[in-house]
C-alpha cells in the first residue's frame, strides 16, 4: 500500500494491484494473507475512497470491524469472505473495498504488536517521535516538513513514517526518529556527556548503626541502584576504545539518546540553503506554527505492565509500581531510577522535594508539641477567664468598632476568640519561632551536602560554565550576528550584539511591566482591605441581636470579626488565583523578549520575575494582617481613616484577644486553599483530558494501539513543567517560615501535603504525561538563593510577629513591672490593657445611629473602653500615651534585636560548622580526577606504541581511523 500525494479536496487515493492487495507489505510490516483470498474482487486494479458517506453507516461499520478484528477466527478465509459480504450489505462498492482493506490491515497487524519502541525491523530503537496532521495550509507546512526531515537525514538521523491510515483517528502522521551510533558518538563528544571507563573501586562505608530499623522504608536494591557504580569521564569519539563499551545499541541510555536527538531537532533548519533565512530553525518554531503537532520521546512500556519485548527495560513500569502509587508513601524514592529514566533535572527536583519533606517531619513534631502545650495550658489562661467572666468582661462596655452602624458592646462577647487565640499565642510560640529560624539553616546546609553527593553520583561535578555554553538556546543562536573571542576558552563564539539603547529599552519595558503587575496586586489588596472595612459594619449591624446563636455548634463562634476575616480571605484567594493565570503569560513573554543566552539563564530570569510577583500576590494579605491591622487606628474622637475622613472607611481594630488569630485564619485559608487547588489542578485536570482524548482508542486491542499513539494521547509536560512545581513548593516554604509564629501547625499541614505531592507528581509524570526530554542540572538553580533569602527574612518577620502581632510582650511587661500586687501572675491584665474614653466626647459622625445600640445600653453608661495605653479623661494629659506604652514599645524593640542576633548567630555558626561537601565525596572526586588523568596517559602511551609498531612494519605514517567506513555528516553545533 502506498500513499499518493497531490490529490486536492482532502480525498486520499489508495492504489492496489491484484497481486499486491492480498500479499502486501503494509508500511513495512511484512504481512502475508492466505492465497485463497485472491479471488475476492478480481480484475479490479484500483479504486478510490472518498469520505462522503453517511456518518451513521461509517460509525456502524467501524464498530462492526473493531469487534470483528478481535475475533479468534479473523485469519480464516471463510471468515474474511463472510465479513466482506456483511460490508456489501451496508454500502457501495468503492466504500466496501476501502473499508475491507483497512479491516484486513488491522487484522494482519495483530501478528506484529505496535506497542513497541522499535522500528519495523525490530532492531533500531525509536528515540523521538514527531506527529503532524494535513490541513488547509498543507502546502507550506508540507514543504517545511520535507526540507526539515531531509536536513535531519543529512545530519545522520534515520526516519520512518507511519501513514495516517495506520493511526486511530485516520488523520495523524507519525515520524519516528532513530539516532545511529555515529550520530550518538558525535554529539556525546560535543555535549561532553560523561560515560564509564572503570568500575568504582572505592569501598562504600555508608552503613549506619541499627540500619535494620529502616528496612520497612527501603525498596529492592535493583530498583534503588539500577546501574553499577563507575568512574566516568567526558566521552571522546576519537578514543572510543578507552570507555567500557559492551554494546553500542545500549551504551547510551534512552534518556541520553532523546536528549541528543532533541539537541539536533532544536538546531536543525527547515529552510533551503539558498533562502538564507537563519531564523527558520528548530522544532520549537515548527510546533508553534503548526507544522508539527507534537514532538516527544517514547515511554518504554505501558505503566501497569512490563513490555513483552525482552530488549525493553520497562523502567516506566518499575517507577509506577515502586514510586508512583500512593500506598508507597512511606517508602524511599528510587532517585537513581528516576534519573536514569527522566534525566538529572527531574531527578534533582524529586531529590529536593523528598529531602524537604523529610526535614518537615522534625518541624512538624516540634510545632505539634507547641500546639499541644497551648492546649494543655488552656485552663491557665487568666486573661481569657477575665474576658469571659460576667463580673469583669460582662461589665466592661467597649467603644463602637465602626461609625454609625456599630453599637456599644460588652467585652465578654469575644470570649471564644480569646480562648482560640491562646492555642497559638503562648510562650511556646516564641520558642517555635526561634526553632524555625535554626531549622531553616539546617535544612539549607544539609541540602547542600545532599546535593553535592548527588552531583558526584550523577556525574555533575564539572557541569559548570562550559557545559552551560553547550546548552545555548536556539532562540539566542538564531539572533546572533557576530563572533567574538572567549577569553576563557580562547575560541570564537557567536554573540548577540546589542546597543546600549536597545538593552536599556528592553530592561525598562520588562521591569516596568513587572512593577505594573505588582502595583496591580497591591491595588487588589487595598480593595480587599476596603471590603473588610465596609463589610464589617454590615456584619456588625446584622449580628447585633446575635441571630447566629440559633445555629448549632458553630453559631456561638461566628462574630463580625470572624465573618469579615473569612470572607475577605476567600475573596483574596480567588484574586490570587486569577492574577496568577494572567501574570504567567506576561512573565514568559517579557523573558522571551530579553533573549537569554542559555536555558539556565532563561529559567533564572523567569524565576526572579515570577517569584517577585508571587511573593507579593500570596503574602501581601498576610503582611497586612500581621503588621498593619490594628496598628494605626487612633482613638475615639480622633480615629484614623484609610483614605481620609471623606472615605468613611475607618481603619480596622484588633480583637481584644489580639490580631494573631486573624493572621492564623488568613494563613490557613490561603495556604490550604492553594495546596488543595494545586493538587486538584495537577492530578484531576490531566486525567480528565487524557480520559476524554483516548476514549475511542481504549476499545482497541493492544496490538493495534501503537506506543506512539498512546503517548501522543497523553498531555505534554512542557519545558517549564518543573518550574511551576518548584514555585509551588517555594511559596509553601514561605508560608511555613515567614508566618510560622502565628500557626505552629503549618509545618504539619505542609508535611501532609508534601507526602501527597510526591506521589501525585510521580503518578502524573509516569501515567498522565508524555515522557519529558531528559535535561541535565547540577542544582536547583536560582531557587536555592531564593530559599536562602526567605530564610533570612523569616527571622525578621517572626520576630516582628511575636513582638507586635502577638500579645506576648505586653503580658510579660505587665507581669514583671505593672502587676499591682507584685505577684507573678496575669490577674488584672485585661483591665490594665484597656483605656477609658468619655462617651459624651465622641463625635457625632462616630456615634451609633438610632437602633444600633443593644437593649442593655442606657444613659447611665458614661464611659467606654478601647484597646490602647492612654491616659483617662480626668488626667491632665488625657488621651496621651502612658509611660507603660513606651515601656512596652521599648521591650518589643529589644526583643526583636535580641531574637534576631541570637538566631542569626546560631545560623551562621551552624552554616560554618557544616561543610557543604561531605569529606568522602571530596575524596571520591579527587580519586576520579586522578584516575582519569592516569588512565588517559596510559591509553595514549599504548596507542603511541601501537602506532610506532605499525610504522616500523609498514612504513605507514597515517593516523589510524577509529571509524574508517562511517559516512561523514554535518554536525549541528556552533560550539565546534
Amino acid at each position: 500500500m502506498h500513499r499518493i500525494t497531490g490529490k486536492s479536496g482532502g480525498d486520499s487515493l489508495i492504489e492496489m494491484s491484484p497481486t499486491e492487495s492480498f500479499n502486501d507489505d503494509v508500511n513495512g510490516y511484512h504481512q502475508h494473507a492466505s492465497s485463497s483470498t485472491g479471488s475476492l474482487q478480481q480484475g479490479q486494479s484500483a479504486f478510490h475512497f472518498t469520505p462522503d458517506v453517511c456518518e451513521e453507516t461509517c460509525e456502524s461499520l467501524s464498530t462492526s470491524l473493531a469487534s470483528l478484528a478481535t475475533s479468534d477466527h479473523s485469519d480464516s478465509p471463510h471468515f474474511q469472505a463472510q465479513t466482506l459480504e456483511q460490508i456489501n450489505s451496508l454500502t457501495g462498492l468503492s466504500r466496501k473495498r476501502a473499508l475491507f482493506l483497512k479491516f484486513r490491515s488491522r487484522i494482519d497487524k495483530q501478528q506484529h504488536s505496535k506497542d513497541s519502541v522499535f522500528f519495523r525491523d525490530g532492531m533500531r530503537r525509536i528515540d523521538f517521535v514527531l506527529s503532524y496532521v494535513d490541513d488547509k495550509d498543507g502546502e507550506r507546512k508540507q514543504e517545511r516538513r520535507k526540507v526539515y526531515e531531509a536536513n535531519l537525514e543529512k545530519v545522520g538521523l534515520e526516519l520512518e513514517t507511519e501513514d495516517k491510515s495506520e493511526s486511530d483517528d485516520g488523520k495523524t502522521y507519525f515520524v519516528k526518529i532513530h539516532a545511529p551510533w555515529e550520530v550518538l558518538a558525535t554529539y556525546a563528544d560535543v555535549l561532553k556527556i560523561k560515560v564509564p571507563f572503570k568500575a568504582n573501586d572505592i569501598p562504600d562505608n555508608s552503613e549506619m548503626p541499627m540500619n535494620w530499623l529502616s528496612t520497612p522504608f527501603r525498596l529492592p536494591a535493583e530498583i534503588m541502584h539500577p546501574e553499577p557504580d563507575y568512574f566516568t569521564a567526558p566521552f571522546n569519539k576519537s578514543k572510543s576504545d578507552f570507555f567500557l563499551i559492551d554494546n553500542k545499541d545500549t551504551f547510551f541510555p534512552p534518556s541520553t539518546r532523546n536528549r541528543i536527538v532533541y539537541y539536533i531537532l532544536s538546531r536543525c533548519s527547515y529552510f533551503r540553503d539558498e533562502c538564507g533565512d537563519k531564523d527558520k530553525k528548530g522544532i520549537k518554531r515548527l510546533l508553534n506554527n503548526g507544522t508539527y503537532t507534537a514532538a516527544f520521546p517514547l515511554h518504554d512500556c505501558r505503566y501497569w505492565k512490563r513490555s513483552r519485548d525482552a530488549n525493553c527495560e520497562s523502567d516506566r513500569y518499575n517507577l509506577y509500581k515502586n514510586w508512583a502509587r500512593f500506598f508507597y508513601f512511606f517508602k524511599e524514592q528510587p532517585l537513581n531510577l528516576i534519573r536514569k529514566y527522566y534525566g538529572e533535572k527531574i531527578g534533582i527536583y524529586f531529590a529536593w522535594l523528598g529531602f524537604y519533606t523529610e526535614m518537615l517531619f522534625f518541624a512538624a513534631i516540634v510545632g505539634t508539641i507547641c500546639f499541644v502545650h497551648g492546649f494543655l495550658t488552656y485552663d491557665d489562661n487568666e486573661w481569657s477567664k477575665e474576658i469571659c467572666s460576667e463580673e469583669i468582661g460582662g461589665n466592661i462596655v467597649m467603644c463602637p468598632l465602626c461609625d454609625k452602624k456599630c453599637g456599644y458592646w460588652k467585652l465578654n462577647s469575644t470570649c471564644n476568640s480569646s480562648w482560640q487565640s491562646h492555642l497559638f499565642d503562648n510562650v511556646g510560640t516564641v520558642f517555635f519561632a526561634i526553632f524555625m529560624g535554626i531549622w531553616v539553616t539546617l535544612f539549607l546546609e544539609f541540602w547542600k551536602r545532599r546535593q553535592a553527593r548527588l552531583e558526584y553520583e550523577w556525574d555533575l561535578v564539572d557541569f559548570e560554565e562550559e557545559q552551560q555554553q553547550l546548552q545555548l538556546r536556539p532562540e539566542y543562536e538564531t539572533k546572533c550576528t557576530n563572533r567574538k573571542l572567549n577569553r576563557i576558552t580562547q575560541e570564537t563564539e557567536w554573540v548577540l550584539e546589542r546597543t546600549a539603547t536597545d538593552l536599556l529599552g528592553k530592561l525598562f519595558l520588562c521591569w516596568a511591566t513587572v512593577i505594573l503587575w505588582i502595583s496591580l496586586i497591591i491595588a487588589c489588596i487595598i480593595g480587599v482591605i476596603a471590603y473588610r472595612l465596609a463589610v464589617y459594619a454590615a456584619f456588625a449591624s446584622i449580628m447585633k441581636d446575635s441571630p447566629t446563636t440559633n445555629l448549632q455548634v458553630v453559631g456561638p463562634y461566628i462574630t463580625p470579626q470572624l465573618a469579615t476575616s473569612v470572607t475577605a480571605s476567600c475573596i483574596n484567594f480567588v484574586i490570587i488565583m486569577v492574577l496568577n493565570l494572567m501574570y504567567e503569560r506576561v512573565a514568559v513573554w517579557i523573558t522571551d523578549m530579553e533573549i537569554p543566552k542559555t536555558h539556565l539563564e532563561y529559567e533564572n530570569k523567569l524565576t526572579v520575575k515570577m517569584f517577585l510577583f508571587q511573593f507579593v500576590n500570596y503574602y501581601s494579605s498576610c503582611f497586612y494582617v500581621a503588621f498593619f491591622k490594628g496598628k494605626f487606628v487612633g482613638y475615639p474622637g480622633k480615629y484614623t481613616y484609610m483614605f481620609g475622613e471623606w472615605s468613611k472607611l475607618r481603619n480596622e481594630e484588633c480583637d481584644p484577644g489580639g490580631c494573631l488569630i486573624e493572621l492564623t485564619t488568613q494563613l490557613v485559608i490561603v495556604m490550604t486553599g492553594k495546596q488543595v487547588w494545586g493538587n486538584i489542578q495537577e492530578a484531576l485536570v490531566p486525567w480528565l483530558m487524557n480520559w476524554w482524548g483516548s476514549r475511542k482508542a481504549r476499545n482497541h486491542p493492544e496490538s493495534l494501539y501503537s506506543r506512539w499513539e498512546q503517548d501522543h494521547d497523553l498531555q505534554g509536560f512542557g519545558q517549564l513543567g518543573l518550574f511551576y512545581e518548584y514555585l509551588e513548593m517555594v511559596i509553601q516554604f514561605g508560608f511555613i517560615t515567614l508566618f510560622v509564629a502565628s500557626f505552629p501547625l503549618a509545618p504539619l499541614l505542609a508535611l501532609i501535603n508534601n507526602i501527597i505531592e510526591v506521589r501525585v507528581d510521580a503518578w502524573k509524570l509516569t501515567t498522565q504525561f508524555r515522557r519529558p526530554v531528559a535535561a541535565k542540572a547540577h542544582s536547583i538553580g536560582a531557587w536555592e538563593e531564593i530559599l536562602s533569602g526567605i530564610a533570612v527574612l523569616s527571622v525578621v518577620t517572626n520576630a516582628f510577629i511575636v513582638a507586635f502581632t502577638s500579645d506576648m510582650i505586653p503580658r510579660l511587661v505587665y507581669m514583671y513591672a505593672y502587676q499591682p500586687n507584685g505577684e507573678m501572675n496575669m490577674k488584672g491584665y485585661i483591665n490594665n490593657s484597656l483605656s477609658v474614653f468619655n462617651i459624651s466626647e465622641i463625635l457625632l459622625d462616630n456615634r451609633p445611629e438610632e437602633g444600633e445600640n443593644p437593649s442593655w445600653f442606657n444613659s447611665s453608661i458614661t464611659t467606654c473602653r478601647y484597646r490602647d495605653y492612654r491616659n483617662p479623661p480626668d488626667h491632665e494629659k488625657r488621651y496621651f500615651h502612658t509611660m507603660q506604652f513606651w515601656h512596652i514599645l521599648a521591650a518589643k524593640l529589644a526583643f526583636i534585636i535580641i531574637m534576631e542576633h541570637v538566631v542569626f548567630s546560631v545560623k551562621f555558626f551552624v552554616a560554618w560548622m557544616i561543610p557543604d561537601v561531605p569529606s568522602d565525596v571530596r575524596a571520591r572526586v579527587k580519586r576520579e580526577r586522578y584516575l582519569v588523568q592516569e588512565y588517559l596517559h596510559d591509553y595514549e602511551v599504548e596507542k603511541l606504541k601501537v602506532q610506532l609498531s605499525h610504522n616500523g612494519n609498514n612504513d605507514c605514517t597515517c593516523t589510524p581511523m577509529i571509524y574508517p567506513s562511517l559516512p561523514q555528516h554535518e554536525v549541528l553545533s556552533e560550539c565546534l
